[in-house]
Order: structure tokens, then sequence, then C-alpha cells
């Protein structure tokens, strides 16, 4: 990129992306382009949103590859022998992992609720109380309170804490720093975490357990580590940290929402010449993957609601400019 080129593009991400902290390109493996803004640097994390979901969904393909899950195939309510079924709920006992990682699992309520949750003693179990319903209709229903379902099921089936089970077999390979255990007792604390700019952890609820839809803080390099892992189908430095087989199944269509893809907890980008993968947060973060370019791009930002559309901003002008 020139001089002129690369001046271009940070006026234009001052101007119009001014919540970015930080973008680091890689291109066959290495460094093509990094760039950090409003104090940010190459060590400082951000909450990246649901880009915690598809590193959930990386440490359950782990955990199926290890044998601690058998498929995506089993019923959720086998990781919760002990959870009292309510009379006449069927429902849920139909719920299968897969339902979650393709966010078609049924819920008992039309918009996320976040404080009947947040404010229980058991993440989980709060949400489990809100799993089934009527039907197991398979239509898609974005959510991220629904998820804490998924870390769970992580705990009970491996009998290891997430973050531990996370720093062992993801984390630590990638040299990525293991962000420290964070609780959040009241609205005030949680507004904190998600606008604190220099913030690290990863949320906890009252019984210990990591969140699976939000709460995680990564750099802007840790985020391009997992774009790279996924690009290279699984292996990092010549070993295989996740099976080529999920990183290929996690990344193919398996439900969809007007026309975006999903697959396991990861956002299909379709295009003729250029068919991508995504991890997407809240704000602007996001982990971009293109396998025929064999580039990673990952953008790290601050909390801001209805934030502009990365994607366009990696396709139309960030990619091109590198010429890439």
């Amino acid at each position: 990129m020139t001089k002129q080129l690369q001046k271009e593009l940070v006026e234009l991400i001052q101007k119009d992306y001014d919540n970015i902290a930080g973008i680091v390109v890689l291109k066959d493996d290495k460094m093509a382009y990094e760039s950090y803004f409003q104090g940010y640097g190459p060590n400082d994390t951000v909450h990246i949103a649901s880009v915690t979901k598809s590193v959930l969904s990386i440490l359950i393909g782990i955990a199926i590859d290890k044998g601690f899950i058998t498929s995506v195939n089993q019923n959720v309510l086998d990781f919760f022998p002990e959870y009292l079924i309510k009379k006449r709920e069927k429902t849920i006992q139909k719920v299968k992992l897969k339902h979650l990682l393709t966010m078609t699992a049924p819920f008992k309520f039309k918009y996320e609720p976040y404080t009947k949750v947040y404010s229980s003693d058991d993440w989980t179990k709060a949400v489990l109380d809100l799993l089934g319903g009527k039907t197991l209709s398979g239509d898609f229903k974005y959510t991220t309170v629904g998820l804490q379902v998924l870390s769970g099921i992580l705990a009970n089936a491996t009998k290891t804490a997430v973050l531990n089970f996370a720093t062992e077999h993801l984390f630590r390979p990638l040299n990525i720093k293991t962000p420290p255990n964070v609780s959040i007792h009241n609205k005030e604390e949680h507004f904190a975490f998600l606008k604190d700019k220099y913030v690290k952890g990863w949320v906890i609820d009252p019984k210990g357990i990591n969140t699976a839809g939000w709460g995680l803080t990564l750099s802007a390099r840790d985020m391009a580590k997992i774009g790279q892992l996924y690009l290279n189908k699984g292996q990092w430095r010549n070993r295989q940290i996740v099976s080529e087989e999920w990183v290929e199944t996690s990344t193919k269509t398996h439900s969809r929402w007007k026309e975006r893809h999903y697959g396991y907890l990861w956002w299909i980008i379709e295009g003729k010449e250029n068919p991508c993968f995504a991890a997407i947060g809240d704000g602007g973060n996001i982990i971009y993957v293109s396998p025929e370019k064999k580039t990673v791009v990952a953008l790290t930002s601050r909390f801001m609601p209805r934030a502009k559309d990365r994607v366009s901003l990696i396709q139309q002008r960030l990619l091109p400019q590198l010429e890439i």
C-alpha cells in the first residue's frame, strides 16, 4: 500500500468508522497490514461481543474431537441429567446441540430476556427454563442469551471450567494470553464492561461458567490468529488444534436468516467469486476469512450501537487498497 492510499484509508476510518481500535490483515500467513487507532496498541484487548460465539464453536469442535461430546446430534438435556423438566414440556427433550450451533433452537421468548437471565444465580439453568416451547420448527432465531446453554454443556461434558479448557486447547497453542474471569453483579458493571476502553477478561456467571454469546476480550492479533487457524483448516504451526472436518462443517451453510447464511456460529458470506466466512460481533468486531485469497482480516472496535457494516469496508475498500 502506498503512503497516499494508507493516508486515505486512515482518513476514511477516522471519518466513518471512528470506533475501530485495531486492524490486522494476514495474507499467505504473513502480516500484510496492521494499524491501531484511539490510543490502542497490538496488546490491547477489547470486548469482541458476538465473536465470542465463534470461539465457542471452536471449543465445541475440540470437545467433539477429543470425545467429550459424541456429536452435534446429542440432545441438550443429555448434559443436564439433574435438570427437572416441567410438566407437559416435550419440545425441550428434542432439542439437540446442533440446534444451538445453527440458531434454530426454540425459546419461550420473543425478545432477549437479558435482565431475567443475568440477574439469576445460575445463567445456564435460567436459559434452560426458557428453552423449548410449543414446537421445534427449525426456524432461525438469533440469540445471545440462549447460547449460555453451550457453556454449560462444555463445562459439564469436559468436567473442566470453560476458561481452563479454552486455555489448554486453544489460547495457549495459539500464544493468546488467557483473559481473567470477570464477574458482573449489576447493570452498571455490565455497561462498564461494554464501554471501558481497556477492558480485559471473560465474563462468568455466579456459578463460574463463562459466557458463550458475548463477554470475551481479545486483541486484533488474537482474532487474526483464530482466523488463520480456520484458514489453515484447523492447523496451527503444524499442529492440528481442531479437526479439518469441524472447520469445514462449521463454515458451511446450515441455516438462513433472510438473505444471510449461517454455519455453526459462523456467518457464511456468499459470493460467486469469493465465498468467505466470518465471526461478527456487535459494534464492528469481525474475523473475516477468505480461503480463495488466503487472507484474514481482524477488526477490533469499541462499543457503538448500529456501527457501520465491516464486511463492505473490508471487501470494497480495505482489500482493494491493499491490492488483495
